[in-house]
């Protein structure tokens, strides 16, 4: 054959399809094209590899609290003297403070954020407290601002945001000490799902107390933002500075309680056989060791002691601080070694949470720590506590409320109690993300709730193989989230009600599937399909391990996967993270071909269009396919080359064996519908009944956006072609995933088996 006339030919053939019409321009929409337009640009603070740069700075801010927890009148007062370290090259006038509570207050505007209507369904309780009742009136009540010689300083305070304006500017490495002193109404969380408050037990007459975000924190002040000081409306959560905390909480001298933090003083609040405990848990290994047995709970719950205690408390290095406290509480302490240190893993919970939390609770911190730790860090705090608190799943450091409550009869189902271990996995991580790895919530939620998610979904793995006893008759964990299929119905609904990965989380109508399903099952098919678990463990590792006790931004975490592993991946960034494109590919059509002497009509009319001549292009062959008028199934049985006699004199000149020729030769053409690219996974199946998988790098589909073709040449018929066979991808259409077609059920089908019984 004569290379220079085929090029001529397919160069004049672009030639004509180009000129045909006048050329019309277009942006550069390809998807693989880098990502410069909507990443921030680099710069001295947060460099071009991802990790923090050389001028990377963060402010400090230490806090010192009296705290006393009214238990008759469920009121909280507090005092705190604050350090604020400049660490910034700027001179800051005033400094800005969250006051999240005053999202209770009853004039709140976030409690008009929404449209309102009449719900179709409504629990007894609901319409109480929304028809009936007086309205909540919670919200700081802030007594006075001073500095630390006792002087006023002014403040103005709107909605969830306080601004104290300072006597003189804090210059860059100076710091300023000031006093706060405030109280609040604390809410009931069950009634009204807060993230934190009480749960009354009317059996008992006693309060369960978690309580967080109680005391006026300041805002984050950085290079991204300035003054991180977006409104809490209720979704986005928080941007807290690192700082020490030193916590004395005054409660009912009968309470048991749990906080960020070290406990200072167990020998004055624990009576000497608790204390014996406390000790003795801090070398059980296997087990834990019960400080508050069930029995001894149960009797405090009828105490009432009109009596004080005040439990003191140091954290180093935290970002927030959270605590909870009860006479009803069972307090349980097991240590885990990690990284050198012994930590303790706690749980606290009341007599309400067995059978279930006695047995899970202490076990799902173990295998949180552990899981994390390694694909992360090595978790660096003394302790984490699990907290139970009906309806609720909430994180700050070193401590986090979590649900799964069993009936009065202690029955439960594996619902309840996967649902329960699976929380407390997730909140207990939330000390990895974003408790240590400090990212903005207020912003980007998906980046410490997605993360969380995805880490929780390795978690969860390593549990059901840590404890099989706790999935009897199962293979493995029956996660929530991460696995592909789990997050299709979503990715497939109606777009209207979906919002890219990359939006504020007040801004989406579905925040679960949208910060937490979707970005754990991007990170998902990034490790196991995309990147490979070795390339993506060591650049998810690199990420948690440069950005510990930091403000990572989302490029940070996007240019360190691609910085630690040496893979593009800006077209995955751009799929996943900042569209609402589907991933749907399939197998369009295949066509068997052979070799011939002479073109078929179609291509004799294509090349006389062109100008050309058959007698000029004499050494060429020309493929004959099965849509082809000239294609015959008996010269094509087993014989590639046809009856061409031009390829058998070639390959008799080269010295070549017509019968080494390979049997079969296929032409594959793969679809794509959906927006989104991905690998091309392929299972091949041949009449032998051997199978063949392939895995096509995502780049195939660079030049073209809808389809591509594939060569398969074999010495086997081929009888079968599946793509995405594991359903690795989060393919949302499968009807088109098969060749020969397969009769799929029809979304009632399914429907019908899901409720069967």
């Amino acid at each position: 054959m004569r290379p220079l006339n085929l090029a001529l030919f397919f160069g004049f053939f672009c030639f004509l399809s180009l000129h045909s019409q006048t050329p019309q321009g277009h942006t550069n929409t390809n998807k693989f094209k880098q990502l410069y337009d909507q990443f921030a640009d680099p710069n001295k603070y947060h460099n071009a590899s991802g990790a923090p740069g050389v001028d990377y700075y963060q402010q400090k801010v230490d806090y010192t609290m009296d705290i006393e927890l009214d238990d008759k009148n469920t009121r909280l007062y507090g005092a705190e003297t604050i350090t604020y370290t400049n660490n910034s090259p700027d001179y800051l006038p005033y400094l800005w403070l969250q006051l999240d509570q005053n999202i209770r207050k009853k004039d709140a505007p976030a409690l008009e954020k929404n449209g309102s209507g009449n719900s179709l369904t409504m629990r007894p309780s609901s319409f109480v407290s929304d028809y009936v009742n007086t309205p909540f009136d919670g919200g700081f009540n802030i007594e006075w601002v001073k500095d630390q010689n006792g002087e006023a300083l002014p403040y103005q305070i709107n909605q969830t945001m306080m601004r104290v304006d300072l006597p003189a500017a804090i210059p860059p490495g100076g710091t300023f000490v000031f006093q706060i002193k405030w109280w609040y109404n604390i809410n009931d969380h069950v009634e009204k799902r807060g993230r934190s408050g009480y749960e009354y037990f009317e059996e008992d007459g006693n309060r369960a107390y978690v309580v967080a975000q109680f005391f006026p924190r300041l805002c984050v002040y950085n290079d991204v933002e300035g003054w991180q000081n977006y409104q809490f409306w209720g979704n986005g959560e928080f941007a807290l500075e690192f700082g020490d905390y030193e916590v004395n909480i005054t409660v009912p001298a009968d309470h048991i309680m749990e906080a960020t933090g070290s406990l200072q003083n167990p020998k004055e609040v624990l009576s000497k056989e608790e204390y014996k405990r406390f000790k003795a848990s801090e070398n059980s290994f296997e087990s834990p060791v019960l400080i508050v047995t069930e029995e001894e709970a149960r009797a405090k719950e009828s105490s009432f002691s009109t009596k004080k205690k005040t439990w003191k408390y140091l954290a180093k290095n935290v970002r927030d601080f959270g605590f909870a406290t009860s006479r009803k509480f069972i307090w349980e302490r097991q240590a885990v070694a990690l990284g050198g240190q012994n930590i303790m893993a706690v749980s606290l919970y009341p007599k309400e949470g067995n059978p279930l939390w006695e047995e899970y609770s202490t076990k799902a911190v173990v295998q949180t720590l552990k899981s994390y730790s390694k694909f992360t860090f090595d978790y660096p705090y003394p302790k984490a506590v699990s907290v139970h608190a009906k309806n609720q799943g909430m994180e700050y450091p070193m401590i986090c409320w979590n649900y799964g409550r069993p009936d009065k009869e202690g029955n439960y189902s594996d619902r309840t109690k996967f649902g329960m271990i699976s929380v407390i996995i997730h909140e207990v991580g939330h000390n990895f993300f974003p408790m240590i790895v400090n990212s903005d919530e207020r912003q980007w939620g998906w980046m410490d709730e997605g993360l969380d998610t995805f880490v929780q979904y390795l978690a969860e793995q390593e549990f059901g193989e840590s404890y099989p006893e706790a999935i009897p008759g199962l293979t493995k964990y029956p996660s929530r989230r991460g696995d592909p299929q789990q997050i299709v119905p979503y990715m497939a609904g109606n777009q209207e009600f979906i919002s890219p990965i990359m939006s504020n989380p007040e801004n989406v109508y579905q925040l679960g599937p949208n910060a937490y399903a979707k970005p754990a099952t991007a990170l998902n098919i990034l490790r196991e399909t995309v990147m490979g678990r070795a390339a993506f463990d060591h650049a998810f590792k690199t990420y948690a391990q440069r950005w510990m006790f930091k403000h990572p931004t989302p490029e940070d975490f996007f240019r360190t996967m691609e910085d630690a592993s040496a893979i593009d991946l800006d077209w995955f960034w751009r799929g996943w993270f900042y569209t609402t494109d589907v991933v749907d590919i399939g197998v369009k059509k295949i066509n068997k071909y052979y070799y011939s002497d002479s073109p078929d009509e179609k291509t004799k009319e294509r090349l006389e269009a062109f100008g050309y001549s058959l007698d000029n292009l004499p050494d060429l062959v020309f493929k004959i396919d099965q849509e082809s008028e000239s294609f015959d199934p008996a010269v094509a049985q087993n014989n590639p080359i046809g009856d061409s006699q031009i390829l058998k004199q070639y390959l008799e000149e080269q010295g070549i064996n017509a019968a080494d020729i390979p049997t079969y030769f296929y032409e594959i053409e793969f679809e794509k519908p959906g927006g989104l690219v991905m690998p091309l996974i392929v299972e091949y199946a041949y009449a032998d009944g051997t199978k063949e998988r392939v895995t096509y790098p995502v780049q195939l589909w660079r030049k073209n956006d809808t389809s591509v073709k594939k060569v398969i040449i074999s010495d086997k018929e081929l009888i079968g072609v599946t793509v995405d066979p594991d359903n690795e991808t989060a393919d949302i259409n499968q009807d088109n995933n098969s060749w020969p077609r397969k009769d799929l059920p029809s979304d009632f089908e399914k429907f019908k088996q899901k409720i069967k019984g």
